[in-house]
């Protein structure tokens, strides 16, 4: 499912770009040129959806992006102009980026009759890859 989210991003003086999440507890990160930004805002919007869900709280509705206020994030030190910043929206499917970014293999042991083993080495059967093509199908999880 596609998250999408409200960000304000910042085109700093060095020519860098700060990104900011404001209905995210101000999550931020940045990158050296928009593109690298973008990239750093899915991942670290993503990253923060994925905890946020495994450790069970509540995430929060995304705000239309009419209603952001673009200044929510100045600070007093701030010394932006209005063509330094910009609000987008920032999308991610959570789960197929956490499925290619995030989750680590894991050692499982698990329990097969000795003929079924035998046979299915002498046909040199990669175990781990068909228990994780009969789990997907399982679960109608495509690959």
């Amino acid at each position: 499912m596609l998250s999408v989210y409200p960000a304000i991003f910042f085109h700093e003086k060095n020519g860098h770009y700060s990104v900011v999440f404001p209905d995210l507890n101000h999550l931020s990160t940045c990158g050296d040129t928009m593109q690298e930004a973008t990239a750093m805002a899915v991942d670290c919007l993503a990253g923060y959806l994925h905890s946020e869900k495994m450790d069970g709280n509540e995430i929060p509705q995304p705000t239309p992006i009419d209603k952001i206020d673009i200044h929510c994030e100045d600070d007093e030190d701030d010394d932006y102009g209005e063509d330094d910043r910009f609000i987008s929206m920032v999308s991610v499917d959570v789960e197929e980026y956490a499925r290619t970014h995030f989750d680590k293999a894991i050692r499982k042991s698990l329990t097969i009759p000795k003929w079924l083993n035998d046979m299915a080495v002498s046909r040199k059967i990669n175990f781990s890859k068909t228990l994780q093509r009969a789990l997907m199908a399982e679960m109608n999880i495509q690959g």
